[in-house]
């Protein structure tokens, strides 16, 4: 595929095309005021997102879709959409291997339910864990079509051919709409999907090629419904009370009397949280959204506080230290010989550097809202736009005191999700209040301020990163040491795998670490930060860990060529061996390092590395393998940058990316997924990050809290390698590469090494030996 390019900070934009885990009505009297199932489920590219019911006959070759006697095909997905046109890939996936008109293709995003499986939207799984799945599903309509025609007629299967919708054969045809309505009852075990013939991936005509994202005309009209959009006849509104600290607050006292005054006021509850996720919430009832929120200004709370009341960000990384220091913490990864030890004893050189990160927010656009009540059915409904309903079914279940059966999250899209709606714990605190309401409707929409206060951060961190060197200069050894809070740990402990000394660890806080560079003998250990556990819940954010591990791994690697005398590039590329456990695997690691090599190589290319620059101005490199080493996504970056001596000011002129992430599926997509990533990149590597100041965040708006701004992107120059490998990740991967290209590029520019997130301009003047200017 091509570049993309955009234009330096001024120039017009002109004909580009939109910015595009682990486990599987009526209630005593208020009427749902639309469809049983929500509308926001339906097919979103259907006008006011209404579903289009089939027509006739309905042949379901499997559950992943239906197709109807006219031919129209209907996929359901189990990915949450929220800006990253999820469906549209997936639907032409099995639109692709079934051989339909993609006019002729439509999508619902499904509620929850156990028949699905695991539903979770994150880790830019969604295509690599859909791509055969649904084209097992599309193959067995086309063979059963095939089938069916071939009976019909009398002749082979093997003598029909199934294209655009029709089979034929000679002079027959039928289209897959007469076919169904002839009634078709095909079924498929699983062993038989798992065996049927897939169309060769040349032979493919929708996967990377140009279509119509289905989800966009509702978009662009605001017919879409998200979550903020829910409407539940006879609903009242909630406005939480948060309390001083997110664990272990008590509610003493509510005073509500000055509340009475506000005209809507209904009530305040204590909620009673048997799941433990909204300790010492309280929450105030009124008939509309705005009284709510008066009301709740006016009611007095008293609590006593958790023990995390005074714990500030310094001493969440004070606590990290000491938990590095001590060598018996934390879990040691399987890197195939972590035994280090005596070659950092024999070393003839060494290397060790720490870096750190700070918190950092989510803050996506839909603030977090949902509703929920009891319907006629006893069945518990709660509405609301989520990532990651397999996850937070568990705790309403134990809040609510029902089985999961008993509950359902009808889907609606998402403002953003961006891993903070992975977690779902704010369904909770309104499924508690229907429930103290005897199942009456319940909608809450928090402010930003609550939104932040309840967020769940990525948690600070602080990596030790050592190398050893044997007398010929060449690697012998490397350690990475790293302790943050953990999100799996806190939110689905079950899920964490054990390292080799037989301690869990969380691979959400410590893939990256776990490279594809050949160093020798290789230790990772991975180590929770409970004072980070214990003060806030950590969350999942884009990028998850190795937004932290490769800026520790890829600054490492640029200081270590320093070190050595040897050119960034070369030292990589030179690191960088397809051979024993870096030689890759099938079916997703296929070509190993040599792979991440090559997206390497075409990054520096693109960004001109080796090229002569101005003053102050430098070139910086970087490379991951996005997440997962069993699932990796190929990512080198140039970035180039120049720093303003006198104010310290890091301007990122180009970033240069180059990704090789198997078959692209949806161009279009991969190009928006991509450059959202980067940009996140940016934003995280020289604006977002906040501090704990008593027991919770300091900054609780966009006021403070300033990601990167328009004015602030650089050009950007985006490749995808030609592969015909399987299709991985692309939501997250490009994010992981672009701090460290920065502060590579910083320290060719001025000489100065930064090893703190984000880099801010007083450390930069502080690493020159200069003092802010104070304007």
């Amino acid at each position: 595929m091509g570049n993309l390019r955009l234009p330096p900070r001024g120039e017009a934009i002109r004909g580009l095309t939109r910015r595009g885990f682990l486990i599987t009505l009526t209630a005593a009297g208020v009427t749902f005021g639309y469809a049983r199932r929500a509308v926001a489920a339906m097919d979103p590219a259907q006008p006011d997102g209404l579903p289009v019911p089939p027509v006739g006959e309905v042949f379901e070759p499997t559950i992943w879709y239906t197709i109807d006697s006219q031919g129209k095909v209907e996929v359901n997905i189990i990915r949450a959409e929220m800006g990253q046109h999820v469906g549209t890939a997936i639907a032409r996936i099995l639109a692709d291997e079934l051989d339909v008109p993609w006019a002729n293709v439509r999508i619902t995003h499904v509620d929850s339910a156990a028949k699905w499986g695991m539903m979770v939207t994150g880790g830019s799984w969604s295509v690599a864990q859909s791509w055969g799945i649904y084209r097992q599903a599309g193959a067995a309509g086309r063979i059963a079509l095939m089938e069916a025609a071939a009976a019909r007629w009398n002749v082979s299967p093997a003598d029909c051919v199934a294209r655009e919708g029709r089979v034929t054969s000679g002079a027959n045809s039928l289209s897959y709409g007469e076919l169904v309505s002839d009634g078709i009852s095909r079924a498929f075990t699983e062993d038989e999907l798992k065996g049927l013939p897939l169309k060769p991936v040349g032979d493919l005509r929708l996967v990377g090629q140009d279509v119509e994202a289905l989800d966009i005309p509702n978009k662009i009209t605001g017919k879409t419904i998200f979550g903020i959009d829910a409407k539940i006849d006879g609903a009242v509104w909630g406005a939480p009370i948060l309390p001083p600290t997110r664990v272990g607050s008590k509610v003493r006292t509510v005073d509500d009397s000055a509340a009475k005054a506000v005209q809507g006021y209904v009530q305040s509850i204590t909620l009673d949280d048997a799941s433990g996720t909204v300790p010492g919430w309280v929450m105030v009832i009124a008939t509309s959204h705005i009284a709510a929120q008066r009301a709740a200004a006016q009611v007095k709370v008293t609590w006593e506080a958790g023990p995390t009341a005074k714990v500030t960000e310094a001493d969440i990384l004070d606590h990290a230290r000491k938990l590095i220091a001590d060598t018996g913490t934390g879990a040691i990864l399987d890197t195939g010989d972590s035994d280090t030890a005596p070659a950092f004893a024999a070393a003839a050189d060494r290397l060790e550097a720490e870096y750190t990160t700070a918190t950092v927010l989510h803050f996506q656009l839909e603030p977090l809202n949902a509703a929920a009540f009891r319907n006629a059915d006893g069945i518990w409904e709660i509405h609301t736009g989520n990532q990651w309903q397999s996850l937070i079914l568990p705790s309403l279940a134990a809040a609510l005191g029902e089985p999961e059966d008993r509950i359902v999250m009808r889907t609606y899209m998402l403002g953003g999700g961006f891993g903070r709606r992975l977690n779902g714990d704010y369904a909770v605190p309104v499924a508690l209040a229907s429930k103290a309401l005897n199942g009456k409707p319940v909608k809450m929409i928090m402010t930003r301020e609550q939104d932040v206060l309840f967020d769940s951060p990525r948690s600070a961190s602080v990596q030790r990163v050592a190398m050893a060197f044997d007398a010929r200069g060449q690697v012998a050894a490397m350690e990475h040491d790293a302790a943050a809070g953990w999100p799996t740990q806190v939110m689905a402990p079950p899920a964490l795998p054990k390292g080799t000394n037989g301690e869990p660890y969380d691979p959400f806080a410590i893939s990256g670490a776990d490279h594809w560079y050949s160093v020798g003998k290789q230790r990772v250990r991975a180590i929770s930060n409970d004072l980070a556990n214990a003060t806030f819940r950590p969350g999942w954010l884009r990028s998850v860990g190795p937004g932290w591990t490769i800026w520790a791994v890829e600054s490492f690697m640029d200081e270590a060529a320093h070190k050595l005398g040897r050119d960034p590039l070369e030292f990589r590329l030179s690191l960088l061996r397809a051979e024993g456990r870096n030689a890759g695997s099938s079916p997703l690691a296929v070509g190993g390092a040599a792979r991440q090599a090559a997206a390497l190589r075409r990054a520096a290319e693109m960004i001109g590395w080796g090229s002569e620059m101005p003053a102050d101005t430098g070139i910086g490199l970087a490379t991951s393998f996005g997440q997962e080493r069993d699932m990796p996504t190929w990512v080198g970056c140039g970035a180039r940058v120049h720093v303003d001596r006198e104010t310290g000011y890091v301007r990122v002129e180009k970033l240069s990316i180059a990704t090789d992430a198997g078959i692209i599926v949806d161009p279009d997509g991969a190009l928006a997924q991509t450059e959202g990533a980067t940009l996140w990149g940016l934003s995280m590597a020289l604006y977002e990050g906040t501090a704990f100041e008593a027991g919770n965040v300091r900054d609780h708006n966009l006021d403070t809290y300033t990601p990167l701004r328009m004015i602030d992107t650089p050009e950007i120059d985006i490749a995808f390698l030609p592969s015909s490998e399987a299709p991985v990740g692309l939501g997250e991967p490009a994010t992981t590469v672009v701090a460290p290209a920065i502060g590579n590029a910083i320290f060719n520019a001025v000489g100065i090494r930064m090893r703190h997130l984000p880099i801010m301009p007083d450390a930069v003047l502080a690493a020159l030996g200069q003092t802010a200017r104070k304007l």
